[in-house]
């Protein structure tokens, strides 16, 4: 059991829906201290109620992660709140499908802003509040969608989460003189509000190519992040773990047909 995360103070970008919310309530059950930062109030007021009604110590700060200032912003109050920061959860992250023929490039601008510039600035913001603790942790949510694979309309998606990679072996390097480790959890098909959008028959087809017949639950990649953020994770930095039920790993749909 990871057992030193108790009384920390974490921020999750996204925090207030799917996978970011799953982050929140993993750490806040373990008795972390949460900020819960998202653009939208009503969802990320929503989020820290439902922390707080199971006793969590929770609040929700406004940001746009694309922008330096709200970020700078997001970080002050999470420090002022908690007294310090000690894990980044860097997840906020959008998806829209589009296919290159259909894209406009001002939306290939927005993705990258909000995917991968979005990392950059969290994990810059949060360096002066590391090293006053004497350290950090901080866990990027990546995908399986780029570095590993691809999906027609995600060009923009995909090129971002790979990015993230490239960004994550030179921050390691960075910030190992401020004792922080920087890792990633890279999901494969996580059952959120999101993936519900794109229909029903893709999440049948999703399932039915994954070995273990079902898609992720947000659980699943919170487990994944308090794993890197724990002490017990404190000589692990600049790596990547894949939370996607095996997806990746068969040849094609007949492999799988074959178990």
């Amino acid at each position: 059991m990871l057992t030193s995360i108790k009384g920390r103070s974490v921020i999750v970008t996204g925090g207030s829906k799917g996978i970011g919310k799953g982050i929140a309530q993993v750490f806040a059950a373990q008795g972390a201290k949460v900020m819960i930062a998202a653009r939208g109030e009503a969802d990320g007021m929503a989020a820290v109620e439902e922390l707080k009604a199971s006793g969590a110590d929770a609040d929700f700060c406004q940001c746009d992660v694309s922008d330096w200032e709200s970020v700078q912003n997001m970080v002050a109050t999470t420090a002022e709140k908690f007294g310090g920061l000690n894990v980044m959860c860097a997840n906020a992250g959008g998806f829209p499908q589009t296919k290159m023929v259909d894209m406009d490039p001002s939306e290939w601008d927005q993705v990258m802003a909000t995917n991968l510039k979005s990392a950059f600035l969290c994990v810059k913001a949060s360096i002066p509040q590391f090293e006053k603790a004497g350290g950090g942790r901080v866990v990027l949510t990546s995908s399986i969608t780029g570095p590993v694979t691809g999906f027609p309309g995600w060009s923009h998606y995909g090129a971002s989460k790979s990015g993230q990679l490239g960004f994550l072996k030179t921050a390691c390097m960075e910030l190992s003189r401020y004792n922080v480790t920087i890792n990633a959890v890279m999901p494969g098909n996580i059952y959120t509000e999101g993936l519900q959008d794109l229909g029903q028959d893709y999440l049948d087809t999703m399932a039915a190519s994954i070995p273990l017949k079902r898609l992720g639950n947000v659980a699943d990649i919170g487990n994944a992040a308090l794993f890197f953020a724990s002490d017990e994770a404190g000589y692990i930095t600049g790596q990547t773990i894949i939370v996607d039920g095996g997806q990746i790993i068969p040849e094609s749909l007949e492999a799988i047909e074959e178990i």
